[in-house]
């Protein structure tokens, strides 16, 4: 975990020093994630699930190319053999592709990358798992409401949620 938080803290860095665009930071809320439809929790059947938050950044490294870095948290609980609990730490690095773009409107695709460490506590026991973890949206939009704010919606499948809608901040 140490690893990947250094190499993250370093990518982040390299970009900042090596960019002359400015950071734009998200912040957003998904529903339904992949860990909640995929085995991403040594079986079971999950008894709730709330969906997932997500905070960002963003480096515009081309006129229609981004690259970034996201957290994401989620938790669950489901029957093991007692209630059980477990909390989803997600790190990607993502790419994206702005395909439309108007003085106000800007459409795109993404795609994410990265890992799930899997915190699983039932009783007095508590392990964790990784796990492959991936975000593709073929759309998403993102509408200007001042130079410094803007919301978005993504519609795609991964660690993220189904549906991912929040705000987007440019420094």
């Amino acid at each position: 975990m140490k690893k990947i938080l250094f190499t993250l803290a370093a990518i982040v860095a390299l970009a900042l020093g090596a960019s002359a665009q400015r950071a734009q930071l998200q912040i957003g809320y998904g529903g339904y994630t992949m860990m909640d439809a995929c085995d991403m929790h040594d079986g079971g059947s999950v008894n709730t699930a709330w969906g997932a938050l997500t905070a960002g950044v963003n480096f515009k490294v081309a006129p229609k190319f981004s690259l970034g870095a996201t957290y994401t948290f989620s938790s669950s609980s489901y029957k093991h053999t007692d209630d059980t609990n477990i909390y989803y730490h997600v790190v990607m690095l993502n790419g994206r592709y702005d395909y439309y773009r108007n003085s106000i409107v800007t459409m795109y695709g993404k795609l994410g990358i990265g890992v799930d460490i899997s915190h699983m506590c039932w009783g007095d026991y508590s392990h964790n798992k990784a796990y492959f973890a991936m975000q593709a949206v073929p759309v998403g939009a993102e509408v200007g409401l001042s130079r410094v704010t803007s919301i978005f919606g993504e519609l795609g499948f991964g660690a993220q949620g189904l549906l991912q809608v929040g705000f987007r901040f440019n420094l």
